[in-house]
């Protein structure tokens, strides 16, 4: 599991950042990747990055502010030239269906791919086997979710040796075991899953925050993640501004992260302003003073997200 940033600046792109967009890679877990807002311009950051837009599952957009969607509809067309065939779906708030299906029946643009569009109000809004996705309103001009998304734990690895041993090959009777259950070895013995299954492994947790100022919700969905990451869009000498426009400053950022008790942070959601070196070791000055563990998201890095 990784994080990868193609867009980190607000509002508008600068020749530093493009606008806003997240992929959160699965390669492990799942063989695909997942998308997290699309500013315009991400089909292009897709192109110079390790991911393959035929191997996208989902996609989630935090609100409808155009610099966190303005790419979309463009890389929902591109994805079936780039060998995407399979089903792509896309979770959003309100209005997110009239917003695609409007752009690409004027456009005249065809998919040969299965596309569903899921409109949410917070909640679950995703769940398998493997993960869940909770989603949760925040405080900004518009509707904005934040999402937090749930590895569910793993069990632990099968004792072979020991199974052989009961002559127990692999097969449903492996499976049974994985579940926790009991199975009748050749023998006759009962074998319980506790003797021949090592300790499971944890499910990780990664909350990806839209904009959104300081609200309990924030806290709620970062709550206890080993990873969050939050927009931090001015440094705290701005926080009147931020206030005025609905985000947030690095300190608040950092503060939340503190209160939640997550293990990582990354700050992402700059305003253009900040170009430089200098102003942007400010902003990680600033937020590492409250909370040590903060990344400054750099565009085009894989950030592990370790167990």
């Amino acid at each position: 599991m990784d994080l990868y940033f193609m867009g980190t600046n607000a509002g508008v792109p600068s020749l530093e950042r493009n606008v806003t967009s997240l992929a959160l890679r699965l390669l492990d877990e799942r063989r695909s990747f997942w998308l997290f807002d699309c500013g315009e311009g991400t089909q292009h950051q897709i192109l110079r990055s390790p991911l393959k837009l035929s191997k996208l599952e989902n996609v989630f957009i935090t609100h409808l502010h155009g610099d966190h969607l303005f790419g979309l509809p463009g890389l929902i067309s591109s994805r079936a030239y780039q060998g995407g065939d399979t089903p792509l779906t896309i979770y959003g708030p309100q209005g997110l269906k009239r917003y695609i299906t409007t752009v690409l029946e004027l456009s005249e643009s065809r998919i040969n791919y299965k596309m569903d569009i899921v409109e949410h109000d917070g909640g679950t809004v995703f769940e398998d086997e493997s993960f869940r996705v909770e989603a949760a309103l925040l405080d900004h001009r518009i509707p904005s979710y934040g999402y937090r998304i749930i590895e569910k734990d793993q069990p632990g690895k099968l004792d072979t040796a020991l199974l052989k041993k009961y002559g127990i090959s692999p097969g449903p009777l492996y499976g049974k075991l994985k579940r926790g259950e009991s199975v009748q070895a050749p023998n006759d013995k009962t074998v319980h899953a506790a003797e021949v299954l090592g300790k499971s492994k944890k499910g990780r947790i990664v909350t990806i925050l839209g904009d959104t100022r300081p609200c309990p919700a924030a806290l709620e969905l970062a709550k206890d993640a080993d990873v969050l990451v939050h927009e931090s869009t001015f440094l705290h000498e701005l926080a009147g501004i931020a206030h005025t426009y609905h985000h947030s400053t690095a300190r608040q950022a950092a503060e939340a992260a503190k209160y939640a008790g997550v293990k990582e942070l990354f700050l992402t959601h700059f305003s253009s302003r900040y170009k430089n070196n200098e102003q942007m070791d400010r902003i990680q000055q600033e937020a590492e003073a409250i909370f040590k563990d903060t990344t400054l998201a750099v565009e085009h890095v894989l950030y592990p997200v370790d167990r």
